[in-house]
């Protein structure tokens, strides 16, 4: 498949690829939300975490190839997005965390490797800070992990298109389909201030992390992304060339070969 999106009109129009029929699916309650998940195929588990906003459904071109590969892909809702539900608690990436945890303890997995977007990719790394004895590995696309790392968005049409998709999923997915508004402001308040960890945090990382950049990212810093890869102990840094903060819909076969060289790396050891 050497299928493009790089200005994101399919994704608009059609969403990512539509998921396969999933092998395991349902809700696990925590700490006052509904978490939704499913699970795809057989072999080690991969936990993939989207992007703010998103759900997912967003890693429908990366489910089929984890499948493939001989992996158990496992998505899940954060709450509040897709199918999860929320409370009134406000947001932080280690609530998110917990959730994870929840649904890891409910289906006994023990350990896994997390493949984390964005916001997915933050939780990840909370998660390999905090529980490290449950993580194999992170990859950590498109992410940062203190305010420095952000840079002040522009506008642009592909932005406006992702916006649009999410807008669609959140009206047709969530038990709230009427307050998209509320939950928008309530996970930019998170995003005002989280997450906030420093060098010295990130230096007793002891899980391997993939910290992985693209070209054209709209809301990270490249220098940050080096600057976090040098910090972590062990890391290693790749730069995927002409995607933005979008490349699994973008590109996902470029994607999903930089997460093929992720699992084969964390196999290995």
């Amino acid at each position: 498949m050497d299928f493009r999106d790089d200005e994101l009109k399919n994704f608009e129009a059609n969403g990512a690829l539509p998921l396969p029929d999933a092998t395991d699916e349902g809700f696990v309650e925590n700490d006052g939300a509904s978490i939704h998940y499913s699970a795809y195929g057989a072999g080690p588990p991969v936990i993939l975490l989207h992007g703010g906003l998103g759900h997912g459904g967003n890693w429908g071109y990366q489910v089929p190839a984890l499948a493939d590969a001989g992996h158990r892909a496992l998505l899940i809702d954060s709450r509040g997005h897709g199918r999860s539900t929320r409370d009134s608690k406000p947001y932080s990436y280690e609530l998110m965390a917990s959730d994870v945890l929840a649904v890891m303890d409910r289906l006994s997995i023990a350990k896994a490797a997390l493949l984390g977007w964005s916001d997915g990719a933050c939780t990840s790394m909370v998660l390999g800070i905090k529980a490290s004895h449950r993580v194999t590995g992170v990859f950590f696309f498109g992410c940062n992990m203190d305010p420095s790392g952000t840079k002040e968005v522009q506008p642009s049409l592909a932005l406006d298109r992702c916006l649009s998709r999410h807008v669609k999923d959140y009206a047709e997915l969530s038990a709230t389909p009427d307050q998209f508004e509320d939950f928008l402001a309530a996970v930019g308040r998170m995003m005002k201030t989280e997450p906030n960890y420093g060098a010295a945090e990130l230096a007793k990382i002891t899980v391997p992390v993939t910290v992985v950049q693209s070209e054209h990212d709209e809301f990270i810093k490249q220098e940050h992304a080096e600057y976090l890869a040098r910090t972590i102990p062990g890391a290693e840094f790749l730069l995927l060339r002409g995607v933005s903060h979008f490349a699994p819909l973008q590109r996902p076969d470029q994607f999903n070969q930089a997460v093929q060289q992720f699992l084969d790396r964390i196999s290995a050891q």
